[in-house]
């Protein structure tokens, strides 16, 4: 892994954007970088992560170890070299 890359967990209910893996490595500084990659070609994928206006969805949470990135800077956020983000997604049930 060289110091641009990112680990990214992925949650269940989005693995199948992403083969089926439960984490995938993206190229990324910040945040943004990271997702963007992540989502790169998949128009489907990229509109449940982020609303129209390119704000993370409220129901979607970004974690850097333990800290929300919402409040480390939104999605420019600097990722440290080798940095893991896990993405959590809410589900609605009844």
């Amino acid at each position: 892994m060289t110091n641009a890359e990112v680990i990214i967990r992925v949650p269940t209910p989005l693995r199948g954007f992403v083969g089926g893996s439960d984490q995938v490595t993206v190229p990324g500084t910040t945040v943004r970088e990271a997702l963007a990659a992540l989502t790169a070609g998949q128009e489907a994928f990229r509109d449940r992560l982020f609303t129209a206006e390119g704000d993370l969805r409220r129901f979607v949470n970004v974690y850097l170890g333990r800290d929300d990135v919402r409040r480390l800077g939104g999605l420019e956020a600097a990722l440290p070299a080798g940095a893991t983000l896990t993405l959590m997604v809410a589900l609605a049930g009844g």
